[in-house]
């Protein structure tokens, strides 16, 4: 063996060496053994391959099981790291991985696949920096039937993101590359090369490694593009972009880099200045997404001597890489839920407000607010303004330009005889000048909180305005909004399901019907109940969306529905349940939250409302602990008569304690009846308030 022969044999078992060193702990390649993971005693079982190298979970061998859950050790990586799962799907199926963090109620699902393949399939997912221990959990769930199987053949943890790569690894990282029959990114370099040589080998130690490389050697037509695609991240990104390219551009090619989100918008974020490279150029470019995204390197061919293209070591970091890039800002600073003032809203000319700030207490002929249904609110046309006819304009705070906001907002509408203007939004310049009108409400009022979804962007410096208008007093009714919260990115791209959060606009959540002594069911709906006088006009979340409720009707006094989470783990640390309850009727009985554990004879009461609370949606937060497996169950029991409705919405885990706890008594048999708005300076006359109505509600805010 030559002496160059051994310094890069030496040269390759380093590099094997290092590699095998990144690798973190909770890594397996099931060569010897399962690292650590286990079968959850109440799951099915994944089994090891009598040879090794892979695990798998069967449908045959599930028996009544459903799924099958593999855990990893306690993990403590402070650090952000990459787990990359080689995985199968064989017949209908899924794989899902899921973070236990040890101080959670819930797992928290960081991705999913659900289609079959032929060959192994590689993920990429992000694990956020956290000092809290957690676990890996890996759900296979392969459906009854023959053929069905999950399996996995590795699990890599490395530091850094996932969207990096240097390219030495066989899988690339979990790259793509959009197959042309033409023009291709293609593996380039060696790690055998002759040192002395002129190939594009690049890497930062200056060892010969690989890169991806695509040429012009085979293009005919003009405009042929080649696409290398990172996966996508399953974290927002918000940071540098760092890689080298080498380029020749012999006869024209257009190389660029964009990101697309999940909605599948591109953003172009680099395109070089010259044309050629006399070597590796490091270029740095800033990412400022708050949502998961791909990056994708593109170069296009005019012609067969359109040169090259080389990329290498791709590279990320939180840090933003350039000072005048703008720093990250928090849009919250436009979030309103008007409980402590009006923010950073305002109208524009004091003598001629049309916006009050209110709070109701709620009954038989007032909605409250959205927040808590006791708290306050923005409304329009009070007896303040009692004028023949208004324009009303509350504009907010100023944001930056050339991003992409979600705004939401709630209203609510009552008593206009015409629907023309009563509440639109525009988008304002800081000259005042309205630039869009981005929506207005078309539709009929059925006096419920709404919510209102809406994404713009602009490039200048710009705010909402919100304008009501009447024009003829005597047509006009009341209009309120509440609870305005405005994020970075597109309303349309969510996070997913958060763990512990349930709106039931999917379903119900995996809550299950008690049936010990139970004479009735909870039920899934949308839209108002049947019966008059008695349960919710719409649900919470959005006023046209799902809840869940009990029917009276179909009950007899004193018989009680209960519905049930599936086990809790337990955690050391304090939690906070929070829920929103609508109990309107006079007949209404008693809502309860009870806690199960262990071998109790009896559940433990945390919370309990008896008789009619309000027309309203109420929010509570209860705090609670226990350290072993529990349910939460909700528990209603009809009322003496039909008006005996009990609806639940919205329920949320948190990690407690409570941060603002509303509502802090614990038990309640409250049925004031009460008929008036309240202003911090004011008192609105009961001759404001609308007659009821002939149908089943008449109530409004």
């Amino acid at each position: 063996m030559t002496c160059a022969s051994l310094t890069y044999t030496v040269l390759l078992l380093c590099g094997i060496l290092r590699a095998q060193q990144l690798l973190l702990p909770g890594s397996c390649n099931f060569e010897l053994g399962t690292c650590g993971y286990t079968s959850t005693p109440d799951s099915g079982s994944w089994t090891m391959n009598e040879e090794g190298h892979l695990i798998s979970v069967d449908s045959d061998l599930l028996h009544s099981e459903e799924q099958a859950f593999f855990i990893s050790p306690v993990l403590e990586q402070p650090d952000w790291s990459c787990l990359r799962l080689v995985y199968q799907i064989t017949g209908q199926g899924s794989l899902r991985l899921h973070l236990r963090p040890d101080s959670d109620n819930f797992d928290h699902q960081l991705w999913a696949a659900d289609k079959a393949s032929d060959s192994w399939l590689i993920a990429s997912v992000d694990l956020p920096n956290t000092t809290n221990p957690y676990q890996i959990l890996l759900e296979g769930r392969p459906e009854h039937g023959p053929g069905n199987s999950v399996a996995i053949f590795e699990i890599h943890i490395i530091p850094g993101y996932c969207i990096e790569c240097n390219f030495e690894e066989h899988h690339l990282c979990g790259y793509s590359n959009s197959w042309n029959p033409n023009v291709n990114w293609y593996v380039g370099g060696s790690v055998a090369i002759d040192p002395e040589s002129n190939q594009l080998e690049h890497h930062n130690d200056n060892h010969r490694g690989h890169y991806m490389y695509v040429d012009s050697v085979y293009a005919k037509h003009f405009q042929e593009v080649a696409k290398l695609t990172s996966p996508m991240t399953t974290m927002s990104m918000a940071g540098c972009l760092s890689f080298y390219y080498h380029r020749d551009q012999e006869r024209g090619n257009i190389f660029s880099v964009f990101t697309r989100d999940q909605r599948g918008h591109y953003e172009e974020i680099w395109r070089p200045e010259v044309y050629a490279t006399l070597g590796w150029t490091l270029v740095s470019v800033d990412i400022k997404a708050p949502h998961p995204l791909e990056v994708t390197f593109e170069v296009a061919f005019n012609s067969a001597k359109g040169g090259y293209v080389a990329i290498d070591d791709i590279s990320f970091s939180p840090e933003f890489c350039h000072t005048e890039t703008e720093p990250n800002f928090d849009p919250s600073i436009a979030n309103c839920d008007f409980e402590n003032g009006l923010c950073l809203y305002y109208e524009e000319r004091a003598e001629s407000k049309v916006w009050s700030r209110v709070s109701v207490k709620p009954n038989a002929y007032r909605t409250g607010d959205h927040t808590t249904g006791t708290g306050c609110f923005l409304l329009a046309n009070t007896r303040f303004t009692s004028r023949p006819g208004y324009v009303g304009r509350l504009h907010g705070p100023f944001l930056p330009g050339n991003h992409r906001y979600c705004l939401r907002f709630y209203y609510l509408l009552h008593g206009f005889k015409k629907i023309d203007n009563p509440l639109i939004l525009y988008i304002y310049d800081e000259n005042n000048v309205a630039q869009e009108k981005v929506w207005s409400l078309a539709d009929t009022s059925r006096a419920v909180w709404t919510e209102v979804e809406i994404t713009y962007m602009k490039p200048m410096v710009s705010k909402v305005v919100f304008v009501s208008i009447c024009k003829n007093f005597w047509e006009c009714g009341l209009v309120a909004i509440d609870d305005i919260t405005v994020s970075l990115g597109d309303c349309q791209i969510t996070a997913g399901s958060v763990p512990g959060h349930c709106d039931f606009e999917s379903g119900d959540c995996g809550f299950i019907q008690g049936k010990k002594e139970d004479k009735a069911d909870w039920l899934h709906v949308r839209g108002h109940t049947p019966t008059s006088y008695t349960g919710p006009r719409g649900d919470h979340t959005t006023g046209v969306g799902y809840f869940m409720y009990i029917e009276a009707s179909l009950m007899r006094p004193g018989h009680k529905a209960q519905m049930l989470t599936s086990d809790l783990r337990g955690s050391s640390s304090p939690q906070c349940l929070i829920f929103y309850y609508h109990m309107y009727g006079s007949g209404t009985g008693i809502l309860s939250v009870l806690l199960r554990y262990g071998n109790q004879l009896q559940d433990r009461l945390l919370w309990r409302r008896r008789g009619e609370q309000g027309i309203s949606w109420m929010r509570s937060m209860v705090d609670y602990s226990c350290e072993i497996r529990h349910q939460i169950i909700f528990e209603a029991i009809r009322g003496p008569s039909l008006r005996s409705d009990i609806a639940i919405d919205d329920i949320q885990f948190k990690r407690g304690p409570c941060e603002d706890p509303g509502d802090i008594t614990p038990y309640s048999g409250f049925s004031e009846y009460f008929n008036e708005i309240e202003n911090p300076h004011f008192w609105i006359k009961p001759s404001l308030e609308a007659k009821p109505a002939s149908g089943r509600h008449s109530m409004t805010s």
